[in-house]
């Protein structure tokens, strides 16, 4: 029953991540602007709001669930954005806002120094990574051309002819990551910083599911045109059911 409701709430979170964010924000901006007597409370408000952020990130850090979510504007499958990753923004804007009003009223009073200018900016900067991180919402796409996968430095997109079928984990793995197997290494493509050069990530979905998945589609090139679109699912979780 807990479990069930652990994934539910990772999953509503996923779905309004932007929602859940850009109220974060607003409370973040309404909380920097008002006076200093109201804003300590809402101060107070806001850390405590943080506080529970952070705990919830914790509690559903761990789900990974077994589907795709289908983007036929892409076109692409895609993991689930992780749901821990919206809360920990939320945590993280707690402490961004106390810089952030305390940046303010140094600049109102005078007092601002170049030690304050540079923490708190840093701070600022790195609420808005956290939060850009959690508002994309990166995981693993399947495209009719390959795999790629992203995080917040960077990307690997993999094409469906540099790969084999991946062997498929053990439900005890809990790794979040399973081996690639890349046979043409010169057409993987990586942008940036890629989390790993020869594995997939699988912290927002099951890895059981993915590698099922990444291996239907090597050995069925046929069907790999139309990822993508909701069709497609449904005949793809069917074909899934059936060799389960």
């Amino acid at each position: 029953m807990v479990t069930g409701m652990i994934d539910k709430l990772s999953a509503a979170t996923v779905r309004h991540r932007h929602v859940v964010l850009a109220l974060g924000l607003l409370l973040v901006g309404v909380n920097t602007a008002a006076p200093g007597s109201v804003s300590g409370v809402g101060q107070r408000l806001l850390m405590l709001s943080s506080l529970t952020a952070l705990l919830l990130a914790v509690v559903v850090m761990g789900v990974r669930p077994a589907y795709f979510v289908v983007r036929p504007q892409v076109p692409a499958f895609a993991t689930p954005g992780p749901a821990w990753t919206v809360f920990f923004a939320l945590g993280y804007l707690g402490p961004a806002s106390t810089h952030i009003g305390a940046l303010v009223r140094s600049t109102r009073q005078g007092t601002l120094s170049t030690f304050d200018v540079v923490f708190d900016v840093l701070w600022v900067v790195l609420a808005a990574l956290v939060v850009t991180w959690a508002w994309r919402g990166q995981g693993v796409r399947l495209h009719p051309s390959g795999v790629r996968q992203t995080w917040a430095l960077g990307s690997l997109t993999v094409p469906w002819e540099a790969l084999l079928a991946p062997q498929i984990p053990p439900a005890a793995d809990r790794r979040p990551w399973f081996p690639m197997r890349i046979t043409e290494p010169h057409l993987v493509r990586r942008r940036g910083i890629p989390r790993s050069r020869r594995a997939s990530r699988t912290d927002n979905v099951d890895p059981e599911f993915l590698a099922a998945v990444i291996g239907h589609y090597v050995a069925h090139p046929e069907h790999r045109a139309a990822i993508g679109t909701q069709a497609e699912y449904e005949r793809l979780r069917a074909a899934l059911a059936g060799n389960g």
